[in-house]
């Protein structure tokens, strides 16, 4: 099983951005307030220490021409790192972001997977 949280609404690519996104573009907007601002950067140092991140293995693994509509998707058995996703929720849901969990046992395409997550890719048609 595969979980991911994401906005419910697709944005202009037809994607739907995941927690780590959503919180990224608030921070761009200049949304978060200091507290949330040192939340999201401490957690996100300790997810880069603590989560292998695709693109250092595969820099094309998000290329949108190669692997269009890719999206990240923890393993369920990567509690530990669910439960550290709450903090993030919170901030979203303070600024009234939608925010949503999907499982699912077929995410798509696997294009890439560790022991934690994978990355997969919509399946193709035609």
């Amino acid at each position: 099983m595969y979980v991911r949280y994401q906005s419910p609404t697709p944005n202009a690519r037809g994607v739907h951005p995941g927690v780590f996104g959503l919180i990224n573009g608030l921070a761009k907007d200049g949304r978060l307030s200091p507290e949330q601002q040192r939340f999201k950067t401490e957690s996100h140092a300790w997810f880069h220490a603590n989560l292998i991140d695709p693109s250092t293995v595969d820099p094309r693994i998000y290329d949108r021409d190669r692997n269009p509509g890719a999206t990240a998707w923890f393993k369920a058995s990567a509690g530990h790192l669910l439960e550290r996703l709450t903090g993030y929720l919170e901030i979203l849901a303070a600024h009234q972001v939608a925010c949503v969990r999907v499982e699912t046992s077929v995410p798509g395409e696997v294009i890439y997977e560790d022991v934690h997550q994978v990355i997969a890719a919509p399946y193709r048609t035609g």
